[in-house]
């Protein structure tokens, strides 16, 4: 069995992490290198999918060239804290995702289950995507970035700019990099247990 993570190691995880945004005061001039970002990966890459079918193409923004072509799709409200952002990673879910399955799930004929069935390849990718996009929010947390998860952009666009071609559909973005505590407002209350939970 596995050990129960220490309080600090939660805090940095959840209690005390924060989200990111609002303007360009909200990240410190910092670079995030090339290494963390492959790390960052390794660890995310790890969590489960459904016959680990690992739907998550992510595009790491972040030079100059790549961030110009993502302005043109962001609403008016995002765009100065993500261009000063360091990296914007951009979630998109893969819609051929199966093409992969005899390698990552080589144990059955998985590829079958989904090839002409859109609606399951759609719900499948969607489901499964955005689960690995918050496994990137928590293992950045964990190599101690922060991070500004959003949505508020034009998904057609940034489809057309950055996945022409292929069938993977973006699906939110996330800022990254270090954050000034000194820009945030107050956490936001959440629901409680027995607000939001039951025990059957």
């Amino acid at each position: 069995m596995s050990e129960v993570l220490d309080a600090s190691a939660l805090d940095q995880l959840f209690r005390n992490a924060r989200t990111y945004r609002g303007s360009a005061k909200a990240w410190i001039d910092r670079p995030v290198t090339d290494d963390l970002l492959r790390r960052l990966y390794e660890l995310a890459r790890m969590g489960p999918t459904s016959a680990n079918c690992s739907p998550a193409r992510i595009v790491f923004v972040r030079t100059p060239e790549a961030k110009a072509k993502l302005r043109q799709a962001l609403d008016a409200g995002n765009v100065e804290q993500t261009m000063a952002a360091p990296v914007t990673a951009i979630i998109g879910n893969d819609h051929e995702f199966y093409e992969k399955l005899p390698k990552l799930f080589p144990f059955a004929d998985a590829r079958s289950w989904f090839v002409g069935n859109q609606p399951s390849i759609d719900v499948t990718a969607f489901r499964n995507g955005t689960l690995q996009g918050g496994y990137v929010i928590l293992a950045a947390r964990a190599l101690g970035l922060d991070c500004g998860p959003m949505s508020g952009f034009d998904n057609a666009k940034l489809d057309q700019l950055f996945f022409a071609g292929t069938q993977i559909r973006s699906n939110f973005l996330i800022n990254l990099g270090y954050g000034d505590p000194a820009s945030l407002s107050p956490r936001s209350p959440r629901l409680d247990f027995d607000e939001a939970c039951r025990i059957d």
